[in-house]
């Protein structure tokens, strides 16, 4: 009998002809985070598994932050399809354990033996009764579930459930480029887009003097953590200082946020061309901010031609900040460091922005000049979820 750990795929099974696609993703992002551990992945179209003889709980925390999938547990492969061993072998699993309910599951794969799932399960129940004292069955709440799958050529035998993030497997779905601010709400979008497949790298727009070496760490944190669900994440920073000073001393005060977040949008845009990125996503909730509005949104929009994905757009503030609490973001996100988006601040901007205003205020600047300098000269760092010391380069 060998102890493995089972992993069920969820959502993934609906995808039928492509599945295989999916499943040899899936096997790689779980060795990647296992990269030095000593562990063999397996799998079929219904069920993947995970052999080791080494720490299993360790397998199991690093596993569970894999997205495409939705279930693991600690199972049991027995080297049997004989009905009368396979009791035996779940009495040994269980005779030692402290528990005074359960309840019997089985599915029957293996069409040979001569019974339905129901005979199987009572007949396994009547067992597990007669030879464990004070043993009762319960059927809505039990203390111990006990699956058995029976397998053409072994069975399987699991308990407890391990709940997972579900979703689909990292680098399925193509790449992303986040507009990774220090605020609550871009993390979770970035997270969010993580879980549909999508393998994000992440920009941030830095106004030194006017935002600190405090912000800009506070960010690569942020970025941190995104990687224990990404792999690994290239962060793109920004120097938006000569931009914002532009925009502040010749543009009209109500439209600075209106003017600053285009030119962050024609920027990301750029970036994400050069990094085969396909689409951007933001932290955008609509109506959260005057630049948040659906006529902002159109307005701001209008620069790219890049499809922009909001994936926070009809959530709830308080639903972000749960969603942010649960991926450890929220702590280092309220850390009051300010960033481009909170200094330069006008008292009352804009709410319903005209995209003719806009044009207009624009030629006030040099601003092709001034993007074009950002992006030459801006810093990459490659951040991975495991090393203290990532990695500082130019990559352009």
């Amino acid at each position: 009998m060998e102890k493995v750990i089972l992993i069920k795929y969820g959502e993934l099974s609906t995808k039928k002809d492509n599945i295989n696609f999916f499943l040899k993703k899936l096997k790689e992002n779980i060795l990647f985070v296992l990269n030095d551990i000593d562990v063999e992945v397996t799998y079929d179209l219904g069920r993947m598994f995970i052999h080791t003889k080494e720490n299993f709980s360790k397998v199991v925390d690093r596993v569970k932050n894999v997205f495409g999938i939705h279930e693991m547990n600690i199972g049991y492969i027995i080297d049997s399809t004989d009905f009368e061993k396979i009791k035996i072998e779940i009495l040994s699993l269980l005779k030692d354990q402290e528990f005074s309910t359960f309840k019997v599951e089985s599915k029957r794969a293996n069409k040979t033996l001569n019974t339905t799932s129901v005979e199987l399960s009572r007949n396994l129940g009547a067992y597990l009764l007669k030879n464990i004292s004070g043993l009762r069955v319960d059927v809505n709440n039990p203390e111990v579930l006990v699956n058995v799958e029976y397998r053409l050529k072994n069975t399987l035998v699991y308990f407890e459930s391990i709940k997972c993030l579900g979703g689909y497997p990292v680098g399925t779905l193509g790449k992303g480029m986040l507009m990774l601010s220090g605020g609550i709400d871009s993390p979770v979008a970035g997270f969010l887009t993580i879980k549909r497949g999508v393998k994000i790298e992440a920009i941030y727009f830095e106004s030194p003097p006017h935002t600190s070496r405090e912000a800009k760490d506070k960010v690569i944190s942020l970025a941190k953590k995104l990687a224990i669900y990404n792999n690994d994440i290239i962060l793109h920073v920004i120097n938006f200082t000569e931009i914002q000073e532009a925009i502040y001393k010749n543009i009209p005060h109500d439209y600075l946020i209106t003017i600053m977040r285009r030119m962050m949008y024609r920027i990301s845009a750029i970036l994400a061309s050069k990094r085969k990125a396909k689409i951007l996503i933001n932290g955008e909730s609509i109506g959260q901010v005057a630049s948040q509005t659906l006529t902002s949104m159109s307005a701001i929009n209008e620069v790219v031609s890049i499809p922009v994905i909001r994936p926070l757009a009809c959530f709830d503030k308080l639903d972000i900040i749960d969603i942010a609490k649960s991926i450890d973001t929220y702590e280092t996100s309220i850390l009051p460091y300010e960033d481009c988006c909170t200094i330069f601040v006008p008292k009352h901007p804009v709410i319903n922005p005209s995209k003719e205003k806009c044009h207009e205020y624009e030629e006030l600047i040099p601003y092709k000049d001034l993007i074009y300098e950002a992006i030459k000269t801006h810093e990459v760092i490659k951040i991975t979820a495991k090393e203290d010391n990532n990695e500082f380069k130019d990559l352009l």
